[in-house]
């Protein structure tokens, strides 16, 4: 079966690339930079139904990027979290949080004024973190 993106996190993302689990996608709201994985299982809604290698792949793979994000922002605080009220297909939230952020210190979920990034801005925020994500073995940049 091939690997179909939830059509809700399609509209309100831009795809970074690919590790090799998961989709890399880079939410259009400008906050953060709020960044999201999706493992490229189809049917899977939690974490614990992916297999055992999977979620030993996902950690690894959502580490790096919460290293990443972590150096490249100097974020007062990360935010993961996965909800799926909305969206079912498993996606991970990795936020960089800051104290002067539009929620600090509630969850961004529900506290911002959901204000996105124009087609300009989100252009180079992707470029910026395609090329941090390229320091990673395993990034593939997205080809669109």
């Amino acid at each position: 079966m091939t690997f179909e993106l939830h059509p809700r996190l399609e509209a309100d993302t831009t795809w970074l690339g690919d590790f090799p689990l998961c989709r890399i996608l880079l939410s259009k709201e400008n906050i953060g930079p709020w960044i999201i994985l999706v493992p490229k299982v189809d049917g899977v809604t939690e974490l614990h139904h992916l297999s055992d290698t999977d979620q030993q792949q996902f950690m690894r793979e959502s580490s790096l990027l919460a290293a990443k994000l972590e150096f490249h922002t100097n974020a007062d605080k990360l935010n993961m979290g996965a909800l799926g009220n909305m969206v079912p297909q498993l996606h991970v939230h990795h936020i960089a949080r800051f104290q002067d952020d539009a929620a600090w210190p509630a969850p961004v979920w529900g506290n911002t004024q959901g204000i996105t990034r124009n087609d300009e801005s989100q252009a180079a925020v992707v470029e910026m973190w395609k090329a941090h994500l390229n320091e990673i073995d395993g990034f593939s940049p997205a080809t669109s």
